[in-house]
């Protein structure tokens, strides 16, 4: 059995190459440095890939020997193309507290064509969106992932907020400070974004404005990247039926695993 290796950043980029939109966030986070990796290489090559952190990021083949590694953490997320997960979690589960929640069978969406113009006002985030989009950005955290981030982490969750501002990786649309429409980039490398954390003020829902302002931010990051890419909760038919309708197409499967 071969040993894991602490893997160059540019084994690690060849690597991502042969998926980049599932490995988009692997990418990111080693272009950015800022990221424990460990992986398994056969020939110079990696041929299996694990992202160590408070999020667990396997890929490749025969991800149930990250097992060991990924336990000695405190993770709150298992996440990732879902037969990777699948096999840590496997080797895993005997070692790690029992997770708050499963989800396997999340559709990967990407999209490389510019999609129609929505004609909305949707527009980079600046600082002096920060008041607005924190309660937004917050609402849609505990929608998605369960948890009030305000509460489980206040200073470290406005941080990330600001720093997606700074960084242009937050978008949104509003009217008289009510959101319309905003999103976050997870991931950004040459190849793809990846988009997070959809959300629509409660009141502006069900009136096509996720629709017209999904085509309008595809269209943006289009201009700078050949692929925009997403995953969604399979039981969230809304979500789904909006990047089907701008003309996204289906790209494998996450599983997540959150504790």
């Amino acid at each position: 059995m071969s040993k894991a290796i602490e893997p160059r950043l540019d084994q690690i980029l060849d690597f991502c190459a042969e998926d980049p939109v599932e490995r988009v966030f692997l990418e990111d986070v080693a272009r950015r440095r800022l990221g424990r990796f460990t992986g398994f290489a056969k020939g110079g090559r990696l041929t299996a890939l694990c992202h160590v952190g408070a999020n667990v990021v396997p890929a490749g083949d025969g991800c149930s020997r990250f097992a060991h590694a990924a336990s000695r953490g405190r993770a709150r997320m298992i996440i990732g193309d879902e037969r990777a997960v699948d096999e840590l979690w496997d080797e895993l589960e005997p070692l790690m507290p029992r997770p708050r929640d499963d989800r396997p069978g999340q559709p990967v969406y990407a999209i490389s064509e510019p999609p129609p113009p929505g004609d909305t006002g949707l527009r980079p985030a600046t600082k002096n969106d920060f008041k607005l989009l924190l309660p937004a950005c917050a609402a849609a955290h505990e929608e998605e992932i369960g948890v009030d981030p305000m509460a489980r982490d206040p200073e470290g969750f406005r941080w990330r907020t600001r720093s997606q501002i700074e960084e242009g990786r937050s978008w949104l649309w509003e009217e008289d400070r009510t959101i319309l429409f905003k999103a976050e980039a997870s991931a950004w490398t040459p190849a793809a974004v990846q988009v997070q954390q959809v959300w629509v003020d409660p009141s502006a829902r069900n009136k096509g404005n996720a629709q017209r302002a999904m085509r309008d931010l595809c269209r943006l990051l289009l201009e700078r990247v050949p692929t925009v890419c997403l995953f969604v909760r399979p039981e969230n038919a809304a979500a789904m039926h909006v990047y089907e309708a701008i003309g996204m197409q289906r790209h494998g499967s996450y599983r997540s695993l959150i504790f």
